[in-house]
């Protein structure tokens, strides 16, 4: 896959068929609609194009803070495996978003990317003020021999997919419901940083893990299930998400990992983990004998989910 961030120095492409939208977290919804895009390319031979934007258009128009499920090089990542021939990335400013719908599919679209068809998902939206959609592509595509295929809702157990879906799941500590809708484990890469050390003290060494990108979306509190990987290994192990209210009197978030038979010092190191099975919800426990005695059950209930697999 080429990964391409401007308009204009675009290779030779062979009359493209295209998709288009934020595509976070690339979950089984946007994968039917590339699977369908990429296998009818290969077909016609054509070019098979990925059209996204960056940074996400609520971060670049200032509606709200937006928790990504995956950062542009986890997209990046993500799309790369799924045989996509060329990742258009757009910068997407305000100036971008006044752009009219009609003026985008005009000069974009036939100009300068001379496209063959569009695949959109169901009741998909783009343009100022959201004035595009598949009747739009239609109007003016047809007319100029092109062509416009609107895939029906994708559904998963009869659940729509749809990123807003996987977010609230994720926030819920669903982590195997968003797992499900993703098609592959949620992952959280992050710096293993310096902490109180309280886990050493008790037989439960644990990593703190700085998140590498503030917008990444971080699950409910609670205890999960994880694999970590780091330098090429991956390591079982378990993960806690939250204030830890038995040993702080702190609303800070922290995210806790202990790694299964494993006793290096990591601190500066860039891990990925991914999030397999929620333990329990996190919980004040009366003393330090109490949460250890936990900790414990969690372990052993950790290894069992592993090795169940």
């Amino acid at each position: 896959m080429k990964v391409l961030t401007s308009l204009s120095s675009l290779p030779l492409l062979r009359n493209p068929i295209v998709t288009l939208g934020t595509y976070d977290g690339v979950h089984t919804g946007h994968r039917a609609i590339l699977t369908q895009l990429i296998d009818k390319a290969k077909e016609t031979g054509k070019d098979s194009m990925l059209i996204t934007f960056d940074p996400h258009p609520r971060q670049a128009l200032g509606l709200g803070e937006i928790s990504l499920l995956s950062t542009l090089d986890e997209k990046i990542e993500l799309l790369s495996e799924t045989g996509l021939d060329y990742l258009l990335i757009l910068p997407f400013t305000k100036e971008f978003s006044n752009q009219g719908a009609r003026d985008f599919i005009s000069n974009v679209l036939i100009e300068q990317l001379n496209i063959s068809e569009i695949i959109l998902g169901y009741d998909h939206k783009f343009g100022h003020n959201r004035e595009g959609d598949v009747h739009l592509l239609a109007d003016v595509l047809t007319k100029t021999n092109r062509f416009v295929t609107e895939i029906p809702a994708q559904d998963v157990d009869e659940i729509i997919v749809s990123s807003t879906k996987i977010r609230t799941a994720l926030i819920e500590g669903e982590v195997e419901s968003a797992n499900r809708l993703l098609g592959y484990n949620y992952q959280v890469k992050g710096k293993v940083v310096n902490g109180k050390q309280l886990g050493r003290t008790i037989g439960f060494p644990t990593a703190n893990i700085e998140p590498l990108n503030d917008s990444k979306l971080i699950p409910g509190n609670g205890v999960y299930s994880v694999t970590t990987r780091m330098e090429g290994i991956t390591y079982q192990g378990m993960m806690n998400i939250g204030i830890r209210p038995t040993v702080s009197d702190s609303n800070h978030r922290v995210i806790e990992v202990h790694l299964f038979d494993f006793n290096s010092d990591i601190y500066g190191e860039t891990v990925t983990i991914s999030l397999c099975h929620r333990l329990r919800g996190e919980q004040t426990f009366s003393g330090i004998e109490e949460l250890t005695k936990q900790l414990k059950k969690d372990e052993v209930d950790s290894r069992r989910y592993f090795a169940s697999l």
